[in-house]
């Protein structure tokens, strides 16, 4: 147990762990200190130096990120000094920084912007020192612009420390010093996974989603299309916040209402194959298990860990099921199933999804996601996208009556829905893997074990009386810890006592995706994957199997799971990458 510490902090008397920094003490008490690099879930770069307090008995100013508590301490957050020295390193940064910020996309949700307006500073009172850089816009997914960079090195430490892809780095030094990709050659030609999280921790508009709202518009002002929309099931446990609303509100109805208002013709939801990815994946799984197949079994759902999988781990590949994502199922299912029961010709549907993830823009621009002769889903948007364009619309909605999603693919179970949370899809799969099996449903559908926000779940699942081993891990470090462990069990043994494992490349899963509102912290992942199984323990249906809209896709369309044509439509395989470059060497794994 961590000894704890009596410290005062504005004179209020303070006893937090030894192991506490003073900004956390300080919040722990309500009082928030200012800063611009910190962020709770990541250690302290220490860079901006907005949060200098001072110590009793100390000759200068201390950072409160990264200085630590020690018993009898004296801390002042405020005073004349402190304030002077604050606002002139805020004045020393916006005169490096490109100020726009009413047509900013991240105005109004800027931590820069908000300090510069609490403390007074103004732009015209600082001559400007910046020279304008190229904004790099190689990336299909994620756009970085250096003149918005404050050299925080938030993005740095994310995509390092807890994504081990090292796509970012800190380059030059002293004045010269700014975040640049490995010898900069731009994002596309990194090992970016286009996760995201970069975008999600970055304090100003460094770091943005490559927008496709413009082109989205277009189409849908454009009657000779057909637009038809999915939504990813995490958005619907993060869109409300985008309108004021608490964070893990969900707004399912609302957000149906909202799409239809904005002009598609026909509104569903990836929740419904979601359930698909259960039954193509939970298939998967069962044959393998039961005889003797390549395990364990990892999920494909996560296109951030596919690529990251695809760079670090190809000898891997083998293991990761073949089943696309529930948007690319979706995507080939509209321009074949849904065009054929609509009469519609698919070369006049634009597929558009709505997801929580910025490496989905990617997913939808590789080459093979094309199994229905067409691009499976022709534009990705993210949650703050989307939120954009209702805002646009002028649609108020909170104020929204609930609607219902179209019919035949818009019946989802709550099985579907947990796939937005770290463990969701284990849980979800382990439902219809054990009807699967036995032929009978689990006592309860709730597997616990794989619930909640630790790095990596272990647990063994009794599937009468036979053992199944099963991992979970969410953020790409924890996979990496993972893999490493695996690739030596095959290595020393020719084979690794896991049977299935989930991947997700985000912390909290897609609740926490790289397309979400910006800055969510873990605890706030945590309330969104809460809301998102609360909705699971409400509904009707709670096992993908049991679907009426899959049974029917089965019955209609695609005959049974693992059938020749849902290979075809549903599957998909992947490459070896260069770890430099991210670029394709050579095909890793065909479809089973």
């Amino acid at each position: 147990m961590n000894k704890m510490i009596n410290l005062m902090i504005d004179g209020i008397d303070v006893k937090v762990s030894q192991d506490t920094s003073i900004i956390e003490a300080a919040s722990s008490v309500g009082i928030k200190i200012p800063s611009l690099c910190y962020h709770q879930d990541l250690l302290p770069s220490a860079g901006c130096g907005i949060c200098v307090v001072e110590i009793e008995g100390q000759p200068l100013p201390k950072r409160a990120c990264c200085t630590p508590v020690y018993e009898g301490m004296k801390v002042k957050t405020n005073s004349i000094e402190l304030r002077s020295l604050r606002k002139m390193l805020l004045e020393m940064i916006l005169a490096d920084h490109y100020v726009d910020c009413p047509t900013c996309i991240s105005n109004n949700k800027c931590d820069l912007q908000d300090l510069a307006y609490i403390m007074g500073v103004k732009t015209e009172e600082n001559a400007p020192l910046q020279t304008r850089k190229p904004i790099d816009e190689s990336s299909v997914s994620i756009i970085r612009d250096p003149n918005k960079c404050i050299n925080c090195g938030r993005c740095v430490t994310v995509c390092n420390d807890i994504q081990t892809v090292y796509a970012l780095t800190t380059v030059h030094r002293g004045f010269e010093s700014e975040i640049n990709t490995p010898f900069s050659k731009g994002m596309a030609e990194s090992t970016c996974i286009n996760c995201g999280q970069c975008v999600v921790f970055c304090p100003t508009a460094a770091l943005t989603e490559k927008t496709h709202t413009e082109q989205v518009w277009n189409e849908l002002l454009n009657p000779a299309k057909h637009l038809v929309i999915q939504a990813a099931p995490a958005v619907r446990a993060t869109l409300g916040e985008e309108f004021g609303m608490e964070e893990g509100s969900l707004s399912v109805g609302k957000m149906y209402a909202a799409f239809r208002k904005l002009g598609f013709n026909a509104v569903f939801d990836t929740n419904f194959t979601a359930d698909l990815t259960i039954m193509e994946e939970g298939t998967e799984f069962v044959n393998r298990f039961t005889s003797g197949g390549t395990l364990p079994l990892i999920t494909s759902c996560s296109p951030g860990w596919i690529k990251f999988m695809e760079t670090f781990y190809p000898d891997l590949a083998d293991n990761v099921s073949t089943c696309k994502s529930p948007q690319q199922m979706f995507g080939a299912l509209v321009k074949t199933y849904y065009a054929e029961n609509k009469n519609v010709n698919p070369k006049d549907i634009v597929s558009v999804s709505i997801m929580p993830c910025t490496a989905k823009k990617f997913e939808a621009n590789r080459p093979e996601m094309q199994d229905s002769g067409y691009k499976d889903v022709d534009y990705v948007l993210t949650t703050r996208e989307i939120a954009r364009m209702i805002k646009e619309a002028g649609i108020d909605f909170a104020k929204l009556e609930d609607e219902k999603a179209d019919d035949l693919m818009g019946i989802y179970t709550g099985a579907a829905t947990i796939f937005g949370a770290t463990g969701g899809v284990m849980e979800a799969a382990l439902r219809s893997a054990y009807y699967l099996i036995t032929k009978e449903n689990l006592p309860s559908p709730e597997i616990k074990a794989v619930r909640g926000m630790e790095g990596i779940k272990e647990a063994i699942v009794d599937v009468k009386g036979t053992k199944v081993k099963i991992a979970v891990a969410h953020s790409l470090g924890k996979a990496r810890e993972l893999m490493d462990r695996i690739r030596q069990q095959i290595q020393e043994t020719g084979k690794s006592d896991y049977h299935f494992i989930e991947v997700m490349a985000c912390p909290g899963g897609c609740v926490g995706g790289g397309g979400q509102p910006f800055q969510s912290n873990l605890a706030a992942r945590a309330r969104r994957g809460e809301a998102l199984y609360k909705e699971d323990s409400e509904l009707e249906l709670r096992l993908s199997h049991e679907n009426p809209a899959v049974v029917e896709v089965y019955e209609k369309f695609l005959k049974a799971p693992g059938s020749e044509i849902a290979h075809k439509l549903l599957h998909t395989n992947y490459f070896k990458r260069d770890i430099m470059s991210g670029d394709i060497i050579e095909e890793a794994t065909h479809k089973h």
